[in-house]
């Protein structure tokens, strides 16, 4: 994809740049690559792990790296229908989660456990850890919960003589796929036999909306710091993006109530209320909150990259390069 220089921009000077070419690169590896010899000025920007971010700062050593969080890895649920219709295996489901396992996994030395809005300090609103740990799911006691979750299987009608079969289903792309492999890990410490059910992307929004799917691992990007974009977006009862068709009439008039609460230290215990209520739920739980960065060269100047938002920092009008031997 090519953009180029708008004469006639609405800001007088602007912008700097004459062109823009977006190089869609599918193989991340191939990606890094070109990143390192200089092909690229720019990653994209929550393209890079920490490992990788470790790898170009050593073959590159002037590039400039931010690492930031991008979003929640989350679980979705087809709750309307067999077996998942049924709320035991449900709250087995979110029992299983081993948060920490996750982190360690997919974050490496970063941290990033929290719920559906940005977690502290990058964004406001977040529970702090020792909230957090109160949460069903969110403690160390991850044996003690996982015999509660066999306990509700068995009550289901499964157990290790009788094991129930699931796809997780999930996007052809790193960021969904590599947390839905821990997952079945996680589904069968608790009598499920997991296997991957992985699509490309066109197909995987579409099974999404007509809930052609068991259970699936979602990625969902961080829009704005503020509990009335996610809140009602993903859990509002006529919300098109509310993909588990979560409805409950007392968290939707929690939501209500904390928009218009003046108070903030009040609006945010409300805030955490909805998120209790929600984990307690098994709405759309989060297992992690992916920690990822975009690199860009030295001579790439004065380019930023948001921490509350990975949608919002698109607009390069004023970045320029300074590119050795022009």
């Amino acid at each position: 994809a090519r953009l180029e220089r708008n004469p006639d921009y609405w800001k007088k000077g602007l912008p700097y740049l004459d062109k823009i070419e977006a190089h869609i690169v599918p193989n991340r590896a191939t990606r890094m690559l070109g990143l390192v010899s200089g092909k690229y000025d720019v990653s994209f920007p929550t393209d890079i792990t920490m490992r990788l971010m470790e790898d170009l700062k050593a073959q590159v050593p002037t590039a400039q790296c931010k690492m930031r969080s991008i979003g929640t890895s989350n679980l979705i649920v087809n709750r309307a229908a067999p077996p998942f219709d049924n709320p035991d295996i449900r709250t087995a489901l979110g029992l299983t989660l081993d948060r920490n396992e996750f982190n360690r996994i997919m974050n490496e030395t970063e941290v990033g456990i929290g719920t559906n809005i940005l977690a502290p300090p990058d964004g406001v609103w977040g529970m702090p850890p020792e909230e957090l740990a109160k949460m069903t799911g969110y403690g160390p006691d991850i044996k003690e919960r996982r015999e509660k979750a066999r306990e509700l299987m068995k009550k289901a009608g499964y157990g290790p003589d009788k094991r129930l079969p699931v796809k997780i289903f999930t996007r052809n792309i790193p960021t969904f796929r590599d947390p839905a492999m821990i997952l079945a890990d996680h589904l069968k410490e608790i009598y499920f036999d997991a296997e991957l059910d992985v699509a490309e992307t066109p197909q995987y929004y579409n099974r999404v909306f007509k809930k052609d799917y068991q259970v699936g691992m979602n990625a969902t990007g961080f829009l704005l710091d503020d509990p009335d974009q996610a809140f009602p977006e993903h859990f509002g009862c006529e919300s098109m993006r509310n993909y588990m068709n979560y409805c409950n009439r007392e968290v939707q008039a929690l939501v209500e109530a904390q928009s218009v609460e003046f108070d903030k230290e009040k609006r945010r215990q409300m805030v955490w209320e909805i998120e209790r209520r929600l984990n307690d739920d098994v709405a759309r739980p989060v297992v992690i909150h992916g920690r990822q960065a975009g690199c860009w060269q030295s001579w790439v100047k004065n380019y930023g990259i948001q921490m509350n938002s990975i949608y919002n920092a698109a607009r390069l009008e004023d970045v320029w390069l300074d590119k050795p031997n022009g």
